[in-house]
């Protein structure tokens, strides 16, 4: 390169995989400067697979945020990891988030075996170093070394941005060459419904414990837009009708409380007044229901903006 040549333009995909709540969505929300996917301390909060772009003087990088890999119970469950795997292979390069606190075990093993059929370059970053001593990081690199073939091992905090700069330059200095993917104001791919259900979802996932946060979806129902105001009608489905009790909860309270902290993030997403029209229906092993999966966008990992 002659002597004040402007480095070339770097542009990619990076594929953001690992086990659940290892810390993807958060990482992914830090690395964007907003939020773009829901998140929650249980586990599978993330669903689908979703899109957001990083712009960086001289670089963009098109991040896919990705469920869990786990072992699936349900329909719904095969569709997630099945969007998480093959994202693998639209990504230049693959991110695969673990937890400083956990060592490999046999998840990690599969996911590993899949990044290698995979071929892709893998830098690997070790989550949740807030939650640890600093004498302990090092040991953890090491028990991670040995488990994959790495491009480079980064220690990082995801939730308080602890050297998540470094991870960064990481990433962008082994994107290919070539010009920008999508313009500059582009952030992602997904409709603004996806959003409205996500954050419905997520008020869900904040107020409610065991078994409900995993048998509940959202869907919206109707989106209309009039002057100064979004009119949105959305269900809440369950597989049963004590389900449907716990969410209304005594005298609606679940219900209105849900609505209300989902409406104020909706209208700051929106930049718009919101109604929101919420109302929980009861479907018996929806998680299953194929219709119904296809409506949420599960399992569709092949959408036109991935890389072929």
């Amino acid at each position: 390169m002659s002597e004040g040549r402007a480095a070339p333009f770097r542009a990619g995909f990076v594929t953001v995989v690992g086990r659940p709540n290892v810390g993807k969505s958060t990482l992914v929300n830090r690395l964007v400067g907003q939020k773009v996917a829901i998140v929650s301390d249980k586990p599978q909060t993330t669903r689908n697979r979703i899109l957001a772009v990083v712009n960086r003087p001289g670089a963009q990088m098109v991040l896919f945020d990705t469920p869990g890999i786990h072992k699936p119970m349900h329909e719904m469950n095969r569709r997630m990891v099945e969007t998480a795997t093959r994202s693998i292979g639209h990504g230049d390069v693959v991110l695969w988030l673990v937890e400083v606190q956990e060592p490999p075990g046999p998840g990690d093993r599969f996911i590993e075996g899949l990044l290698r059929r995979a071929g892709r370059p893998v830098v690997l970053a070790i989550n949740k170093i807030d939650r640890v001593a600093k004498p302990r990081i090092l040991p953890a690199i090491d028990a991670w070394q040995h488990a994959g073939s790495f491009e480079e091992i980064v220690p990082v905090s995801a939730l308080d941005g602890d050297n998540v700069d470094r991870l960064e330059k990481v990433l962008l200095a082994r994107l290919p060459e070539g010009p920008a993917l999508y313009p500059e104001d582009f952030l992602t791919d997904l409709p603004e419904r996806f959003f409205v259900a996500e954050m419905v979802r997520e008020r869900i996932l904040d107020h409610t414990r065991e078994e409900i946060p995993y048998v509940t979806g959202v869907v919206v129902e109707d989106f209309k837009e009039e002057e100064g105001l979004v009119r949105i009608r959305a269900a809440i489905l369950v597989e049963r009708e004590n389900q449907k009790g716990i969410l209304i909860g005594r005298g609606g309270s679940m219900l209105k409380r849900v609505g209300t902290e989902a409406r104020q993030g909706i209208e700051a997403f929106l930049g718009t007044r919101v109604f929101l029209g919420l109302f929980v229906k009861v479907r018996e092993r929806w998680r299953e229901d194929e219709s119904v999966l296809g409506e949420m966008g599960l399992g569709d990992a092949g959408r036109s903006s991935e890389k072929a």
